[in-house]
């Protein structure tokens, strides 16, 4: 689970990937044509490592659904917050 930010637009984008390198490449490539467009370039914000599949789309979820910028900011700064949410989101 990933969480990339863009500083033309002053947002992060949340998301599920088995392989960073190519989904962050993808964001910022001319043949992008999905929202993230907009955004380029992309910079890795933070990513959450070692979940199952199920586990991420369940985090992802869940951050997507709070829409809030500091919660983000919060949560990178708090190792024990992404160690809580690993546990809830089993």
């Amino acid at each position: 689970m990933y969480i990339i930010y863009s500083v033309n637009l002053d947002k992060f984008y949340i998301g599920y990937t088995a392989d960073f390198e190519k989904r962050i490449n993808f964001h910022n490539s001319v043949q992008n044509a999905i929202w993230t467009k907009r955004g380029q370039p992309w910079e890795l914000y933070f990513t959450i490592d070692q979940l199952e599949k199920s586990q991420a789309l369940r985090i992802e979820k869940h951050l997507k659904k709070i829409k809030s910028k500091k919660y983000l900011i919060e949560l990178k700064a708090n190792t024990q917050s992404i160690f809580d949410l690993k546990r809830r989101y089993r």
